[in-house]
């Protein structure tokens, strides 16, 4: 039977719930290993004027103090534009900010020697806001724009207008396992460094630079994560330098593990943004033309941000069919922790404000938004051109919209609601179902390849090496599967090792949602070359000339542990005897393949192109019950539906798909950043930053997976699962601008959608509350 398809247990999940799984912390060290940490700016902008380390090299046990004048190469790095230090040099751009790198052989040490060092920094006004970026014109890189037809013309002729500002929150990733990095020192200068990073390669070239080294000499390796979101895609580059600096320079191994508190306030979080627009659209609400204008923070320095950027431009359109389309992007700079990576990657931001858009003009012609949804969703064999010039194949969204109206009850559901709200004085409710299209594959061309090593042993078992890296979304456990399948072998027969920049050279990052797409297609390839190694030698073996069984490697099939000419499966040999006579006849037994997506090209110039090589598919259905006078949220019931094609791994699948959701549901409801007025950021811990528990879980969550085997463009016939679902969960956010739709005449409704928010929204309802007799109540609220 296949291994592809079935619920086979995360590789690691025995050791993720037992406390087995050794993280970077848990390592063990050399007995003169050091500690590493940093001191930090207390101002979001400042010239240093000095800084003091003599007080803080006096601690017992601080090793070594560095500044950006100790490193041996390059200070800056960025993936568009060097442009961000790895210590402050001259001038810091936000509060926490590594200025200068001590090392200590204990964590005390390292602790007191922290408060000792002294860095004199004369403030300079810090931009904090998107609006006063705009206002001084400090913007990051160049702009981003997609026109399709004549967007001005076609608002201005059509029947209705309506236009307006939205606000859309940022994000902190909030994985469990806080920025490490460990160095080890070697021969010859070299440095082996293991990062918790979804880019092993970025660690490798960078720490190079920084150390003035060639990348052979340094090798970065990743066995796991414990969770990364994006948030590692880029930025475990710092805390890898930092360690690398150390060893290289104390010929000691280093390690550094970020504090919770440390790493919410020196990282960057998902990009907050600022939309303005404009819709024209007729009376039955078919889109006629929009034209849209997104400013996104981008913090202190590029990073990702003009990447990020494109893709929200990129899915604006989400699942309809925009004839004239005017969109431009900016990246603004402030003075806060670089924004970067955040699953979804800019897609979130561009797909909330389109149902943003839809949900407006359904409120402006009093239609139910399902209405204005499915009259501008994507057709099938018309109306299936993307604002960029992709068209839209194999497009189920049509049928998987009208397949989740029904099974949710979502019409009569809506009707219950709405009768309910008019009666209920304390309990507002709201539903809404939203599509969702999301485009699989990077967006910079290059980054779409994947290699992998595959290494067959005498004993018939299996070692597989990939760029991917294991953060808990179950990549290894797919690609044993992948492999596996291919040689007919049980799962334990396939291992996957750590991620190493020594074994797959020059990887792409694991984000995208690419990774098994990319490294899976890979080590399939990998196998069929050996098979194709194998097969002329097993024919030879096989061959009984006397039944008229010629050798023919065509013939040759892998299955249940063993090899058989399928003219002839009842004479079998296993495998593992076959690799070792495979070896004794001195037959290569190890192979690498490589993939490169096809078809996938963007001219960002332009505007056009094919981005995507397919689109992961589907649609939400979310119910809100909001208390009136506190503002407080919950969600009793959601509905999933979404096309993953054939699952590789239906419970792995599952889990990313409500994992994604409930992520989604965090940005939308509750994951709020909040920063005083000197950009310091207030939320950066558990206990100030919330994010999604277990008693915000939908009591009621229906999952299914929409059936679907037309995907023959990827490995298996399957798609990726990483990103889409958490688009998901904009449902819950349109399902809360619904119930407060009930209660005041309009609304501004900001993302996260938190308590504090529905609260401003609801207070213009002081008088429609009077009006009903609670005038006492609302009266209270108006005074408070």
């Amino acid at each position: 039977m296949s291994i592809v398809g079935q619920s086979i247990a995360h590789d690691s999940a025995v050791g993720h719930v037992t406390g087995s799984a050794p993280f970077i912390e848990d390592l063990p060290l050399p007995h003169d290993a050091l500690h590493v940490g940093f001191a930090g700016s207390k101002f979001a902008s400042g010239k240093v004027l000095s800084i003091d380390v003599s007080a803080a090299l006096k601690i017992p046990g601080v090793v070594a103090i560095y500044t950006a004048h100790d490193m041996p190469g390059e200070n800056f790095f960025g993936p568009h534009f060097r442009d961000e230090p790895f210590l402050a040099e001259g001038e810091v751009l936000y509060v926490g900010q590594p200025v200068v790198a001590i090392a200590a052989e204990s964590l005390q040490a390292l602790a007191v020697a922290r408060e000792k060092v002294k860095i004199e920094i004369e403030p300079i006004e810090p931009i904090l806001s998107i609006e006063r970026s705009m206002e001084l014109g400090r913007f990051i890189g160049p702009g981003r724009k997609i026109i399709k037809g004549d967007a001005p013309a076609e608002i201005k002729n059509a029947p209705r207008q309506l236009s307006g500002v939205f606000h859309i929150g940022g994000q902190e990733q909030f994985y469990l396992e806080s920025q490490a990095a460990i160095a080890y020192p070697g021969e010859q200068g070299q440095v082996v460094v293991h990062s918790s990073t979804q880019n092993p390669t970025e660690v490798q070239h960078v720490v190079a630079d920084a150390l003035g080294l060639s990348q052979h000499q340094v090798v970065c390796l990743c066995k796991r994560m414990g969770g990364g979101f994006g948030g590692k895609e880029t930025q475990a580059v710092i805390p890898a330098v930092l360690v690398a600096l150390v060893a290289f320079k104390t010929g000691r191994t280093a390690r550094i593990v970020y504090s919770k508190d440390d790493d919410m306030c020196s990282t960057g979080k998902r990009h907050a943004y600022r939309v303005e627009w404009q819709a024209g659209f007729d009376l039955q609400g078919r889109i006629a033309g929009v034209a849209v204008k997104f400013f996104s923070n981008g913090g202190c320095s590029a990073d990702l941000s003009l990447a990020v950027l494109e893709r929200s431009l990129l899915h604006f359109d989400n699942s309809y069919y925009l004839p004239h389309v005017e969109m431009i992007g900016q990246v603004c700079f402030t003075n806060i922790p670089s924004n970067t990576a955040f699953r979804g990657f800019g897609g979130p931001q561009g797909m909330i404000a389109i149902e943003n858009i839809i949900s407006e003009i359904a409120r402006d012609l009093q239609l139910d938004p399902y209405q204005v949804q499915l009259r501008n969703l994507y057709g099938v064999d018309e109306r299936n051109i993307t604002p960029y010039g992709q068209i839209v194949r194999k497009n189920h969204l049509p049928e998987i919209m009208s397949t989740l109206a029904a099974s949710s009850q979502y019409h009569a559901r809506r009707t219950a609601i709405e009768t309910a709200n008019s009666k209920d004085k304390l309990k507002l409710r709201g539903i809404a179902i939203t599509p969702m299209k999301f485009g699989i594959s990077f967006t910079t061309k290059f980054l779409n390849q994947g290699n992998a090593l595959v290494n067959l042993y005498t004993d018939g078992t299996i070692q597989v090496s990939t760029g991917a890296t294991e953060m808990g979304q179950g990549v290894n456990t797919k690609i044993r599967q992948l492999v596996a399948d291919e040689f007919g072998l049980p799962f334990d027969r396939v291992l996957l090792m750590p991620t190493s920049t020594e074994k797959n050279p020059n990887t792409s990052p694991t984000a995208a949602s690419a990774s098994t797409d990319l490294n899976g297609t890979a080590a399939v390839r990998a196998c069929q070359i050996l098979k194709d190694r194998l097969a002329p030698f097993a024919a030879a073996k096989l061959a009984v000339w006397d039944l008229g069984v010629s050798e023919s490697a065509e013939c040759i099939h892998f299955e249940n542990g063993e090899v058989f000419d399928r003219r002839n499966p009842e004479q079998r040999i296993p495998f593992g005897q076959l690799c070792r006579e495979a070896r004794l006849a001195r037959i290569d037994l190890g192979a690498r393949g490589f993939y490169a997506t096809p078809g996938v090209d963007y001219n960002r110039d332009t505007g056009r192109g094919n981005p995507f090589l397919y689109y992961t598919q589907g649609a939400a259905v979310a119910e809100v019950e909001i208390d009136r006078f506190t503002g407080d949220l919950r969600v009793p019931r959601v509905d999933l539906l979404i096309d993953i094609g054939q699952s590789i791994n239906p419970a792995i699948d599952r889990g990313q798909v409500i994992g994604g959701f409930i992520q989604g549901m965090g940005w939308v409801t509750a994951e709020a950043l909040i920063y005083n007025d000197k950009g310091a950021l207030l939320s950066h811990s558990p206990t100030t930053y919330k994010i999604p528990a277990i008693t915000d879980l939908p009591p009621i969550l229906n999952c299914e997976f929409f059936d679907n085997d037309d995907n023959t463009e990827n490995v298996a016939r399957s798609k990726a699962v990483g990103e889409p679902p958490l688009m998901l969960a904009i449902s819950v956010w349109t399902a809360v601008k619904h119930a407060i739709s009930q209660a005041v005449p309009s609304e501004d409704l900001r993302v996260p959608a938190t308590g504090e928010e529905i609260l401003r929204q609801l207070s213009r309802q002081f008088s429609r509350a009077k009006a009903m007799g609670i005038g006492s109540i609302a009266s209270a609220i108006e005074s408070v």
